[in-house]
């Protein structure tokens, strides 16, 4: 077995089973260097048994390497994959019909790893394509994009784009929904994206009257594309913090006649919006998108756990934005 494949595949599915991300970068980190050692050099420290002198090696990777050398599928690997099953839902057919994902971060703001990682395990789940969508500049804790670092992103998506066609990087971004209901970046700028995801990430116990002009004026801005995890909260054992208020209805009537979709945030510490909520949308006849609001190449995987919220509240494939071709998706946004 490739060492390297091996020591990816465990991160990712560390990523995936939400696994600390020390543990992960061990992995990461290691792939990295045994990626970048000849293989006759390679087999001579296996042999030897001096892979812990190589940089980022630890024992456990080193076990990895030289059990992948040998022929064989490593301990760790298997642990891993054994520890997995059962945890992630399956998503039914809905997942089989995901094309794309909307909503996903580089290290370019605050995600782990560089876009072409990023955009190259989206291609190995099946996807076709992918929307790029680092924050906005004001999010100075996610290392927000200014207009100039995000001028030089579509620059370099231009070119990852002409290498791994026919995959496709859709331009985008996560733009901070400001306190007023403008949006946090150049208007002009934005008109150059293909997908802008609106979010509120400041102010999230405003007053419901309040949460509900704000959202309803970033809804009503002809760049938005998606409402991102409308209302904020977070599950994790951690980090909890409680359901931003706003008239839900309003706001959902209002992304249906605007064109503009509510996510259906997949990471486990949101699952966003919750099922009443998720329930109301659908009655009121709104567009969907499934995203996963992936920070690291193994939280892509995460689109099942929507799936599973949409079915259960009557949502189908027809409903929802990812399921579309790249040139389907672009064709909706212009509708």
């Amino acid at each position: 077995m490739d060492p390297v494949a091996a020591l990816r595949q465990i991160a990712f599915n560390l990523e995936l089973q939400h696994e600390p991300t020390y543990r992960v970068r061990a992995f990461r980190r290691a792939a990295a260097t045994i990626g970048g050692v000849d293989p006759d050099d390679l087999a001579k420290h296996v042999r030897a048994g001096t892979l812990t002198s190589l940089p980022g090696i630890g024992k456990a990777t080193a076990g990895v390497v030289t059990e992948a050398v040998s022929g064989g599928e490593p301990k760790y690997l298997t642990d891993v994959l054994a520890r997995g099953k059962g945890k992630i839902p399956g998503g039914g057919a809905l997942a089989a019909a995901l094309r794309g994902d909307c909503h996903t971060h580089s290290d370019w703001s605050d995600g782990g790893s560089p876009i072409a990682e990023m955009a190259e395990t989206a291609r190995d789940l099946g996807h076709e394509w992918m929307v790029l969508t680092d924050h906005s500049p004001r999010l100075t804790v996610a290392n927000g994009l200014s207009a100039d670092r995000l001028r030089a992103q579509l620059d370099v998506v231009a070119e990852l784009n002409e290498r791994m066609a026919p995959f496709r990087i859709l331009t985008g971004i996560e733009v901070d929904i400001l306190l007023d209901g403008t949006l946090d970046q150049d208007p002009d700028l934005l008109s150059r994206l293909d997908i802008v995801v609106a979010s509120v990430h400041s102010k999230l116990r405003m007053s419901t009257s309040d949460m509900t002009r704000r959202m309803l004026a970033a809804v009503a801005d002809p760049h938005v594309s998606v409402l991102g995890h409308c209302t904020g909260r977070l599950l994790g054992e951690n980090k909890k913090r409680p359901e931003s208020t706003f008239d839900a209805e309003r706001v959902f009537e209002a992304c249906r006649e605007n064109g503009v979709a509510v996510e259906i945030n997949s990471r486990p510490e949101r699952l966003d919006p919750p099922l009443r909520l998720l329930r109301m949308a659908a009655e009121l006849g709104c567009t969907f998108s499934i995203d996963s609001d992936a920070h690291a190449p193994g939280q892509l995987g995460w689109l099942p756990y929507g799936c599973e919220r949409a079915l259960e509240c009557g949502i189908g494939p027809e409903d929802v934005l990812t399921t579309k071709t790249a040139e389907e998706l672009l064709a909706w946004k212009e509708s």
